[in-house]
């Protein structure tokens, strides 16, 4: 009898422990686990849109966006851990867990909906060119034929820009916007191109006022989408609700204003739930 009791002691003790693990939210999924934390990944080195500052803090509209979910989901600013996610490592990082879901300047685009989902878009963006203040030989999309054109390696602005828009471009390939901007100043390159919003970031900085210029070229729309895993559809669902309250209640033109404002940005309406623009 007692080695009876004993036995059903352990089971439940076995299933107690089983039913925890499953409640916590572990295993696989490392993006917000049982410790009461959520990873977001976001970009580190685009200000504007998502800047970690010397003294460690995150700066910028995707940054502002993400914490505004966090937040409807139910995590306070102190459970949020940002994790640098870049281009080229953003799918693999929603199919591994390694966060809940990614705010980065992430364009939905038809390749991507293959491998993960999208909640939004929360930002009508478009691809646009930097060039040097002095530079007065680039005028239009064709003009970047025989120019070295920088992007970063995973980006859409990258293949666009030498498929569709300048197939003669010089391409440069970096690792980070950063990088193509040392390079630009350098005079390494002859151009940057990427989203506007990103542009209009690195051009506002106190360091580069004066050195570069927006060429003005709406060359394709970017509608920036939170990443999330494939097939998370209640995930998906909770977002949305979070971009539309953010959006109602006056934050995301808060968060435009902060971010954008001091560079002269020019930004679209914010977009309907499920509108993507073509």
């Amino acid at each position: 009898m007692k080695l009876r009791k004993a036995s059903l002691a352990a089971a439940g003790a076995v299933a107690l422990a089983l039913t925890a693990t499953a409640c916590g939210g572990g295993g696989d999924d490392k993006g917000s686990g049982g410790d009461g934390k959520i990873t977001i990944g976001i970009k580190i080195d685009q200000p504007g849109i998502g800047l970690k500052t010397p003294d460690g803090k995150y700066t910028g509209f995707d940054v502002d966006v993400a914490t505004y979910i966090a937040k409807e989901l139910g995590y306070d600013a102190k459970d949020i851990v940002f994790k640098e996610t870049k281009s080229a490592d953003r799918e693999s990082a929603i199919s591994r867990g390694d966060v809940k879901f990614i705010a980065a300047s992430y364009s939905i685009n038809d390749e991507r909906l293959k491998k993960v989902d999208f909640a939004g878009p929360y930002l009508l963006a478009h691809q646009d060119v930097l060039i040097r203040a002095d530079d007065n030989s680039i005028k239009s999309p064709a003009d970047l034929n025989n120019k070295k054109l920088c992007s970063v390696t995973g980006s859409t602005s990258a293949k666009n820009a030498k498929e569709k828009l300048a197939p003669k471009a010089q391409l440069q390939n970096y690792g980070g916007y950063s990088e193509c901007l040392t390079g630009l100043e350098n005079k390494a390159v002859d151009a940057l191109t990427t989203d506007d919003s990103i542009l209009a970031g690195y051009a506002s900085q106190a360091s580069f006022q004066g050195k570069f210029k927006l060429a003005g070229f709406k060359m394709t729309n970017e509608n920036y989408g939170i990443g999330l895993k494939k097939g998370d559809s209640d995930l998906k669902k909770k977002i949305d609700a979070a971009l539309t309250k953010m959006v109602a209640d006056g934050s995301w033109d808060k968060a435009v204003k902060a971010n954008f404002g001091p560079a002269g940005y020019k930004n679209e309406p914010a977009p309907k739930i499920g509108n993507v623009v073509k």
